[in-house]
């Protein structure tokens, strides 16, 4: 337990006490003391606890009851040491001792004289120091300014008893009657409670009239202290007029926050809310809406709950872009050469944001269009939308619906659940900062829904030009006007938007690039950038065009540009690190020594077929990742008709095989196939890559011609690839991803492509000049392309089998 004072009883003494001098040794025992300063002619009785305190006080009261006391620096130290003792302390007399039950010891000790503490043995068993007595610089007599400091000192005691400080009346009689100046300035400092560090800078003043001064300026301040606490509790008790205890503590907060200059940042805030809300311009009903809340905010209490709600609806509405809007680039040249900038080719997709942007230029307010720009990872689409932004000279805003389920996230929450925020689209507009923004609205085709409800159908009236001039936020509450913003959306995929969302959308495909398209989409965008992101130059790095076009086929498969823009990086990487090794001179990378920068080809290009077989035809696929070649493998044996489907093969597919073979069987003859193969033998149709699923209608014609291969013995031709749905009349229908399908051709290096005559019109998208050595071919019916895909029949060689070979007894018993 602390040393501490237990009821401070501070008295002055006598005028023949004071006289009595007597004499103090230079090495006293040393009681540290915390939380209080003890001055000379003052009495205070202390409780100790500390073993090694009271082992002092026992010595001290051994020989000639004289003790030093000294204050702690940090009140919490429970040894302290020489470093931890203020330098100026009390010399005391100890005048009696009370020993107590629980082992402390209560005494009553008189400051005589202040000390200088020399040094402190902290080594024996209690605190020990040598000290200096510090003799006073009396004031001179008869000083105008010593007498001017008394006068005052005795008023300010007065006036700070008059004002609620609590000095007893016997101190108040012995200060007035008071002539020394020292001991006034000590007696007026034990009585104002001080502070440990305001009351210690006292007792180490020496001289009486700079003592008498420094107590002058504590007691004035405490006077200060008092007025503004008395004014405080006036103001209140007049304003009060219930009884509750609650409105009292009110306004004494509401007092306390006046005097303090801050009790008016209410009013300020009401009034900031007003003229932004009047600067902002906004629709009638909005603006009614925004000023009836602000009268409710005002008469609220700035602690209810409500408040902070309110006002961050306030904040939200009056920061909303009502009015602003940026003014569109409508010069077509200078659009024009900004998407060129950014994109090679996407020729349609540019075409149709000049064509948008012509009319905007002739109709002052057009609705604005819906694009949906559809397309494997990596073609450009997000980017794509940024560009678009800068060409038309708007703010650019992306919102990332993936894995979205909350139809919250759309139209707000409202504004009864605690942390509501408004929708994602009218927080887009926000930030923006003005009402007719670009927003992008990333991956529409992967939005979930749960029972939170369903974004997709929340997107209804956002994407829909007849309904969103009146969009309402469920956070907001107030209708908001979308038609100056366009959007634009993007998908992988349609299949899993929603069929009323797509119909409000104008989809425009983007397909994946050729390798020509590639090769100059890296010499122009990919290679400058990566090389300004690793921090090399041009003449740092020179890659070949053959080495790039070998980093594009035999390094990366893929529709769009992100592996390709990796490998690349990879390479500047590799350079950088050379350049940092302290290697001169540029790096030239070729197709010759392309291994060393990016390792052996991680792809191996899907390739016609080395000769013509019997029973394997090349088809054509599309997933979301772009075109691909696809072997359909054809097998017959003996068996009794049983047709047999692998390759980890979808429904749609396996109708199709279905299909097939019906359509074999009823043409038999017309295919050159012995009728009764079909009861002689089982077929086995396997599509290679087993891992992968396989889905769809337009492998139709490709597992026919492999079917019909197998059974009439007619070798399918190695450099032709076709894609198309079969029906069991035999008839050919159309199919989709066209472009990605004859470009996934041309990296197989296939010479012939058939197609349904009904495709005819998507060979438009594709590019005329990679395409120039493929020959076309569109069939209506299957008889068609058995003509073009399938040789004559051959006639097999035969050869006599060998004998197998006869297994020991042993081995073959171990295969039972």
């Amino acid at each position: 337990m602390a040393d501490q004072p237990l009821d401070t009883i501070t008295e002055a003494l006598g005028p023949a006490e004071a006289e009595q001098q007597l004499q103090i040794p230079d090495e006293l025992p040393l009681l540290p003391l915390r939380d209080i300063v003890i001055y000379p002619f003052m009495i205070v009785p202390l409780f100790v606890s500390r073993e090694r305190s009271i082992r002092a006080v026992d010595e001290a009261l051994g020989e000639h009851r004289m003790i030093l006391l000294a204050c702690q620096k940090d009140l919490d130290k429970e040894e302290p040491q020489q470093d931890d003792l203020y330098k100026v302390g009390t010399v005391a007399v100890i005048m009696r001792m009370l020993k107590l039950p629980d082992g402390r010891i209560r005494i009553l000790v008189q400051g005589i004289s202040r000390a200088q503490v020399e040094t402190v043995d902290v080594s024996g068993e209690y605190l020990h120091a040598r000290v200096q007595p510090m003799q006073e610089i009396m004031a001179p007599e008869r000083s105008l300014e010593v007498e001017a400091l008394m006068r005052n000192v005795r008023a300010s005691m007065e006036k700070a008893a008059n004002l609620g400080k609590s000095i007893s009346p016997e101190v108040m009689a012995i200060i007035a009657n008071l002539d020394d100046a020292g001991r006034l300035s000590d007696l007026s400092a034990s009585n104002l409670e001080l502070k440990v560090e305001d009351a210690q800078s006292v007792l180490e003043i020496a001289d009486t009239t700079a003592r008498l001064r420094r107590v002058n300026e504590l007691l004035n301040k405490e006077i200060e202290v008092l007025t503004v606490q008395q004014e405080i509790n006036t103001q209140a008790r007049a304003d009060i007029d219930r009884s509750q205890r609650e409105f009292y503590l009110r306004q004494q907060m509401k007092a306390i926050q006046t005097e303090l200059g801050e009790g008016n940042e209410l009013v300020e805030e009401i009034q900031q809310f007003r003229e932004k809300i009047e600067a902002s311009k906004m629709p009638k009903p909005a603006e009614d809406e925004a000023l009836r809340q602000l009268k409710k905010l005002e008469r609220m209490h700035p602690d209810a709950a409500e408040t902070a709600t309110l006002r961050n609806w306030l904040e939200i509405i009056s920061d909303l872009p009502w009015s602003k809007s940026s003014n569109d680039n409508l010069d077509l040249h200078k659009a024009e050469r900004i998407l060129n900038e950014d994109h090679y080719g996407l020729e349609k997709v540019k075409e149709r944001i000049i064509e948008a942007l012509a009319v905007r230029k002739l109709k002052e307010k057009p609705k604005g269009p819906i694009l949906c720009l559809v397309g494997p990872p990596g073609v450009g689409k997000t980017s794509l939308g940024r560009s678009v932004a800068r060409a038309l000279g708007r703010k650019f805003m992306r919102l990332s619906l993936g894995g979205v389920h909350d139809e919250a996230e759309i139209r707000g929450h409202r504004r009864t659940y605690v942390g509501a925020m408004p929708g994602r689209v009218i927080q887009a507009i926000q930030q923006a900062g003005t009402n007719n923004p670009l927003i992008m609205l990333d991956e529409i085709d992967k939005v979930g829904a749960d029972f939170r409800g369903d974004p997709s159908s929340a997107l209804l009236e956002v994407l829909d030009p007849e309904q969103n001039n009146s969009f309402r936020d469920n956070y907001l509450n107030v209708t908001f006007d979308l038609s100056n913003v366009i959007f634009m959306t993007t998908a992988n995929v349609l299949d899993t938007v929603q069929s009323a969302l797509r119909d409000r959308m104008e989809v425009i495909r983007l397909a994946g690039y050729t390798e020509e398209e590639k090769l100059e989409i890296a010499r122009r965008h990919l290679l400058p950038k990566q090389m300004e992101e690793n921090g090399i130059s041009a003449r740092d790095l020179n890659i070949s065009r053959t080495a790039l076009a070998a980093i594009i086929q035999r390094y990366t498969q893929e529709a769009g540009l992100r592996q390709l823009e990796r490998e690349i990086g990879s390479i500047c990487r590799k350079v950088a690190r050379r350049i940092g090794e302290g290697q001169k001179g540029p790096v030239r990378v070729s197709i010759k020594n392309l291994h060393e920068f990016l390792g052996a080809p991680k792809i191996i290009p899907e390739e016609v077929l080395k000769k013509d077989q019997i029973g394997v035809a090349t088809g054509l696929a599309w997933t979301a990742a772009g075109g691909d070649v696809l072997f359909v493998e054809a097998l017959r044996m003996k068996g009794k008709g049983a047709l047999v489907l692998t390759g980890q093969l979808g429904e749609v597919m396996r109708e199709s095989a279905q299909a097939a073979f019906s359509y074999a069987k009823s043409r038999a003859k017309e295919l050159q196939i012995d009728p009764d193969d079909f009861s002689n033998y089982d077929l086995h149709i396997h599509i290679p890559e087993g891992a992968i699923p396989k889905d769809g209608p337009s492998a139709g014609i490709t597992l026919a011609s492999a079917l019909i291969s197998t059974l009439s013995q007619r070798p399918v031709r190695k450099d032709v690839a076709m894609t198309g749905e079969i029906t069991l009349r035999g008839n050919v229908l159309p199919v989709g991803g066209i472009k990605e399908k004859v470009l996934a051709a041309r990296r197989a290096r296939v010479t012939k492509i058939i197609l349904p005559a009904r495709n005819r019109r998507d060979l438009e998208e594709v590019p005329k000049e990679p395409l120039k050595d493929i020959r076309f071919v569109f069939v209506d019916n299957m008889r068609q392309v058995v003509r073009e895909a399938l040789k004559d029949k051959v006639t097999p060689v035969l050869t006599p089998e060998p004998r197998p070979a006869r297994l020991p007894q042993a081995a073959a018993s171990r295969n039972h």
